[in-house]
């Protein structure tokens, strides 16, 4: 028992080697199998690289051979479309930097910076009017030289070139409209705005007698504001001519007002034509459409008219369609006569296409209820007058004094012979004046009576403003070096103060240099219907003209561009987009 107790060990020993064996074989058995499959591919490598007509064709788990033959080289692809990834790119990066400048600018028109008071020991400016020289005057002036003051009787600045759109409901009034307060609350010193009209200027005793003619009317509404320096900015009123009753039936394009009163009249008539038994007379005459001035004004508010027929009216109220008709009448020989002769004749040949009628060398002798008498021109040269019955009468020519400047022309003798309105020199100050100075349709200064030319006027009077203020300092400056230098003994600190006095004398001229105004005519636009515009653009040493509907979106963006605030931009474009797809608003207000 014993013995066989000690052979149990080796027969399980044995047993174990006995096992063993097989799985060293087939180790071994495997490791020449790898050994052998790695030699046959080296062979078929040597082999693929001596014939490259047979190219080798690695695999992903084989690492890469450098290649003998530089024609197996593969170059990198280049992208086709690179070009067109990075431009797009810097599309909307583009669009992104617009964005964000859009937006920090809104931020900072919504948020205000607080203003120090006026100081009341500076000269005191005060600006009458919120127009565009006034408006174009405050944007560029330093309010930190001078105590200012507004006066107007409307609290907003009103972008008069797209009125005409108001009329028909293409652009809603508001858009047009920028609030003074809005950038007088950004100036750098505090302005006070009164809103009031200035009845009368004694400029003996340096006053603006001023008075509040809102509905809502406190204890005081009448006072008196001093100056010591003051810029007349009030327009002008809508001429008659004398012409008996236009100011009692005809309606005027100059304000906001008006332009509201031209829509409601316009849908006036047009129910009114459709209502029940109407005569056919009393229909043709109810939707006969006079506009009486073939300038800018005139010529803009005929094109909006037909446009808002054509594209709206006779689509809502079909019983118009056959009588509805648009009369331009003109004194003189053409319309636009401030644009060269070709856009004339394109914009009559644009109009007759529209079925718009011109009625040139006709002037009106009479105004009533229901109808115009015009004398007109024939081409043998006799006079013939004619009663032309209307719906509506627009009258959009000539300007008139306001009654203001008229009483201010009477206390300077230098200004009895002027009669349109104030007498200029060529720095825009009033002539028999030495503080008063005046801008825009108030001030003759051998321009037409544009919006450009008040606003170019504006900006010579802020930059005028400026020097004026500097050169006080400067000569505040030398007076007291000139009281320091006899008080410091010689050697080097005089010599200092008077390297100070040479150098503030120079700044001095400097300051000084400027000169009288120029006028920049930058060109004329206008507005002919038809989605049409034409365009006299200074150009070089001539003028460019073009017309049609290129010029159209010339139009539109020059305007645009035009516009006082983005907040302005901004609503226009909203309401011209609103018009394209939804169409105007026929509603009576």
């Amino acid at each position: 028992m014993a013995g066989a107790a000690n052979m149990r060990p080796l027969l399980a020993a044995s047993l174990s080697r006995q096992l063993q064996q097989p799985a060293r074989r087939a180790f071994t058995t495997s490791r020449q199998a790898q050994s052998l499959l790695a030699q046959r591919r080296r062979a078929a490598v040597q082999s693929n690289l001596l014939r490259p007509s047979q190219p080798f064709r690695r695999g992903y788990a084989d690492t890469p051979s450098n290649p003998v033959d530089p024609e197996l080289k593969q170059p990198p692809k280049k992208s086709r479309f690179r070009i067109l990834r990075w431009a797009w790119r810097l599309t909307y990066l583009s669009a992104i930097a617009g964005m964000v400048y859009v937006g920090v600018g809104i931020y900072e028109a919504k948020h205000p910076d607080d203003q120090p008071d006026p100081d009341p020991s500076k000269k005191t400016l005060v600006i009458l009017g919120t127009g565009w020289g006034s408006v174009s005057l405050l944007k560029k002036l330093d309010t930190e030289n001078y105590n200012v003051v507004v006066i107007s009787p409307r609290n907003y600045f009103l972008f008069t070139p797209l009125l005409p759109s108001c009329t028909t409901g293409t652009i809603e009034h508001r858009s047009i409209m920028e609030p003074v307060r809005n950038f007088l609350r950004h100036k750098k010193a505090a302005v006070k705005f009164y809103e009031a009209e200035a009845t009368k200027i004694d400029y003996e005793k340096r006053v603006v007698y001023i008075n509040d003619d809102s509905e809502i009317k406190g204890d005081m509404s009448q006072t008196v504001v001093p100056f010591d320096m003051l810029v007349v900015g009030v327009g002008a009123e809508n001429a008659t001519f004398g012409i008996p009753g236009v100011r009692e039936h005809g309606l005027f394009l100059k304000e906001v007002g008006d332009a509201q009163a031209i829509r409601k009249r316009i849908m006036d008539c047009c129910e009114t034509a459709t209502f029940k038994d109407q005569s056919q007379d009393e229909i043709k005459r109810l939707l006969h459409m006079v506009v009486v001035g073939g300038g800018p004004t005139g010529v803009e508010f005929a094109g909006e008219l037909q446009d808002f027929f054509q594209e709206d009216l006779r689509k809502w109220i079909p019983d118009i369609a056959g009588n509805f008709h648009v009369t331009l009448v003109e004194a003189l020989p053409n319309v636009l006569p401030m644009f060269s002769k070709n856009l004339i004749e394109y914009t009559e040949k644009t109009f007759k296409e529209e079925t718009i009628s011109i009625r040139t060398k006709t002037m009106v002798k009479n105004v009533t209820d229901k109808y115009i008498e015009a004398e007109s021109t024939k081409p043998d040269g006799s006079k013939v007058l004619e009663k032309i019955p209307y719906g509506l009468l627009v009258w959009a020519t000539g300007n008139a004094l306001r009654p203001v400047v008229k009483d201010l022309m009477m206390q300077i003798p230098a200004q009895k012979d002027s009669r349109r309105g104030l007498a200029v020199n060529e720095y825009l100050v009033v002539k028999g004046t030495e503080n008063v100075w005046a801008v825009g349709d108030c001030a003759i200064a051998n321009y037409a009576p544009t919006a450009q030319v008040a606003s170019q006027e504006g900006a010579f009077l802020a930059r005028l403003f400026n020097q004026m203020a500097k050169t006080e300092e400067i000569e505040t400056q030398l007076l007291h070096l000139s009281d320091e230098q006899g008080k410091v003994p010689n050697g080097e600190p005089r010599n200092k103060i008077f390297a100070d006095i040479k150098e503030l004398q120079k700044r001095l001229r400097r300051v000084k240099q400027m000169g009288p105004f120029e006028y920049s005519h930058q060109g004329s636009l206008a507005y002919i219907g038809s989605e049409k515009a034409v365009a006299d653009i200074s150009w070089m040493t001539g003028n460019l003209a073009s017309g049609g509907q290129l010029t159209y979106l010339f139009w539109r963006s020059a305007y645009l561009s035009m516009c006082f605030s983005t907040r302005n931009r901004v609503l226009v474009v909203m309401d011209w987009i609103k018009a394209k797809i939804f169409g105007r608003d026929v509603s009576r207000e």
